[in-house]
């Protein structure tokens, strides 16, 4: 069976939903939600340097940033196994790459940052996992289209939901 994982990046984490391609037509498979942070986190990395000037903050976020792309490594590497299917590609919807730097407010700022950082991440976990992966703004993915599996995947199946199926069926059809 061919199947696709499909992450809808948040900050700290990522709710996974795995699709399979069934007669053309997606299939549900399996969905959790993926912690990116260590479990000592209480706010995203950004925010805890927020106030320091933009360049001394990325520099301070350096070594969180290094961890977070080992954990997101194992968290996918993990959701994978759970899914009990052999994945062949992985699509993320997440914040559109920009020019951070410009954002003059520090927590509007950091907010950006954090939503570049966990696309970032995840798209970096699946090509360390020799996945092929594309990356996506929610403006290129329907998420109307996954409507139809909820009633296969069950409860909550919002938004966040339909957009990572809706990536993960992208990427089966490419």
């Amino acid at each position: 069976m061919d199947a696709a994982i499909g992450l809808r990046a948040k900050t700290g984490r990522a709710i996974a939903v795995v699709i399979a391609a069934d007669g053309g037509a997606p299939s549900f498979v399996w969905r959790d939600e993926l912690r990116l942070v260590p479990a000592d986190a209480t706010i995203g990395p950004y925010h805890e340097v927020m106030e320091l000037p933009w360049t001394e903050a990325l520099i301070a976020v350096r070594p969180l940033e290094r961890e977070i792309e080992a954990i997101a490594v194992a968290a996918l590497r993990a959701a994978i196994t759970a899914a009990g299917v052999k994945i062949r590609a992985v699509g993320v919807v997440g914040s559109a790459p920009r020019d951070i730097a410009r954002i003059g407010n520090p927590h509007i700022r950091a907010h950006a940052a954090e939503g570049i950082l966990f696309r970032r991440v995840l798209e970096l976990a699946a090509k360390q996992l020799k996945l092929r992966c594309s990356g996506f703004v929610e403006a290129d993915v329907d998420p109307d289209i996954a409507r139809p599996l909820a009633g296969a995947a069950g409860r909550p199946w919002r938004t966040d939901e339909r957009l990572a199926a809706a990536a993960g069926w992208a990427m089966l059809e490419r």
